[in-house]
C-alpha cells in the first residue's frame, strides 16, 4: 500500500453482527446481503468469512455481482434481487445463479427457454418499486407454472418502505398484502422473506408464515434506528498526514480560496479526496486524530484534504476520517444529509482494504 490511505475491514465484527441477528430469531435463516461490494466491505473477503461459519445463501443486486461470487466459490446459492432480462436469465441458468421474476413480460420468456431455471418472485405490496403489483396476476401465473419442469420456483418476497418508522401503518398494510397473497398461493415455494434489517429486530419474531430474512446493512454494523448499541461497525476510513503547512494570517487555502487563516496556523494535508469517495461536502466537517476532533477546512480536492491541526500532530500521524468513537459513519452521514448506506458505498476503488 504506497498511498497511506484505506479503509481497515473488520470482519470479525461482521461475523458477530450476523450472529446478533441469528440467535435473535434462530427459527428463520438470516440472508446476508452482500450487494454493491457487500456494501462498500469487499465481497469475496465477506462471503468467505460467513461460509466459514457455514452460510450458505447469498443475495445480491445485480448477475454482475452474483457472477463476481461465483467464480469463486461454485457450492453455495446466490439470489439476484434485481432486474434480469432474458439475456441475463440464461446466464443465470449457466452458472446456476437464481434470479427474480418480478413481471408478466419476464414469465412469458421464460416459458419458452427450455433449460432449467431457477428463481423467487417478488410481489410489490406497496413499496411500487419491482415487483408483481396485482396479487391475482401473480397468483395466475403461479398456477400456470405447474406444466413446466424446468422452472423452479423456489421462493417468494417482498421489501417493506417503512421498517425503520415509528409508526408501523403502512408497514402492518404491506404485511397484510404478502399474507393475503401467500394464502392463495396454489404452490407453496421453500423460502419466504419479507424483512430487512430494521424489520428483523422490530416485526420478524411477530411473522408467522416467513422463513428466511434478509440482514444488509447491520450485518456491517450499520442501521438506521435509533437504538444501536447491539452493532459492531466493521468499516474504518483511515488516511495520514503527509505535509504540514504553517500559515500566517491571512493566508488562503484550496481551490476558490474559502479559507483565510486568521492567525498562525498549522494545515495538515491528507492524500484523500473526492475521486475517493470522501466528497467535497464533507468541507467544514471533522476528522480524528489521536481521538480528537480537528476541523476539515477549505474546499475537498480530487486527491487531498485540508485539516486545520496543532502542535501535538506530526508528520505520518494517523487520521480517521469516518468510522471511530470520535466520527462514526453516522455523524459522517448526518452532516451529508444523508443515509450511512450511501455513505460507505460511495467510497471508490481507489482506496484499498486492510482486513482485521
Amino acid at each position: 500500500m504506497l498511498r497511506k490511505t484505506y479503509t481497515e475491514i473488520d470482519l470479525d465484527a461482521i461475523s458477530a453482527n450476523y450472529d446478533t441477528y441469528q440467535n435473535f430469531d434462530s427459527s428463520k435463516t438470516i440472508i446476508p446481503v452482500v450487494k454493491a461490494d457487500a456494501y462498500g466491505h469487499g465481497v469475496l473477503k465477506v462471503v468467505e468469512k460467513l461460509i466459514k461459519k457455514n452460510v450458505s445463501f447469498f443475495a445480491v443486486s445485480l448477475v454482475e455481482e452474483a457472477l463476481e461470487i461465483r467464480k469463486v466459490y461454485k457450492d453455495i446459492d446466490i439470489l439476484v434481487m434485481g432486474t434480469t432480462d432474458i439475456e441475463s436469465i440464461k446466464v443465470c441458468a449457466k452458472n446456476n445463479i437464481i434470479f427474480t421474476l418480478f413481471d408478466e413480460q419476464q414469465f412469458l420468456k421464460i416459458i419458452r427457454l427450455d433449460i432449467p431455471l431457477r428463481f423467487h418472485i417478488k410481489f410489490d405490496s406497496g413499496m411500487n418499486r419491482l415487483g408483481f403489483k396485482s396479487p391475482f396476476k401473480l397468483i395466475k401465473i403461479v398456477e400456470a407454472l405447474r406444466p413446466y419442469d424446468n422452472l423452479s420456483f423456489e421462493g417468494i418476497f417482498t421489501h417493506f418502505a417503512t421498517s425503520d418508522f415509528k409508526d408501523d401503518t403502512y408497514f402492518k398494510k404491506q404485511l397484510s398484502a404478502f399474507e393475503m397473497v401467500l394464502k392463495n398461493l396454489p404452490i407453496k415455494p421453500k423460502m419466504i422473506h419479507t424483512s430487512n434489517s430494521s424489520a428483523i429486530l422490530k416485526y420478524e419474531k411477530d411473522i408467522q408464515f416467513t422463513t428466511h430474512s434478509r440482514l444488509g446493512i447491520s450485518l456491517y454494523g450499520l442501521s438506521l434506528d435509533t437504538k444501536k448499541s447491539h452493532l459492531k461497525p466493521a468499516l474504518k476510513l483511515i488516511s495520514n498526514i503527509v505535509q504540514i503547512k504553517k500559515l500566517k494570517p491571512g493566508d488562503k487555502v484550496g481551490y476558490g480560496i474559502t479559507y483565510e487563516a486568521q492567525k498562525e496556523e498549522l494545515i495538515g494535508i491528507l492524500p484523500i479526496g473526492y475521486a475517493d469517495g470522501f466528497i467535497r461536502n464533507n468541507q467544514s466537517g471533522v476528522v480524528s486524530i489521536h481521538k480528537r476532533k480537528y476541523p476539515i477546512v477549505g474546499r475537498i480536492c480530487m486527491d487531498h484534504t485540508f485539516v486545520k491541526i496543532d502542535e501535538s500532530v506530526n508528520l505520518h500521524d494517523e487520521v480517521v476520517l469516518m468510522g471511530d468513537d470520535i466520527v462514526s459513519v453516522d455523524d459522517v452521514a448526518e452532516r451529508l444529509n444523508t443515509i450511512n448506506y450511501e455513505v460507505i458505498t460511495t467510497l471508490t476503488n481507489r482506496v484499498p482494504r486492510v482486513y482485521k
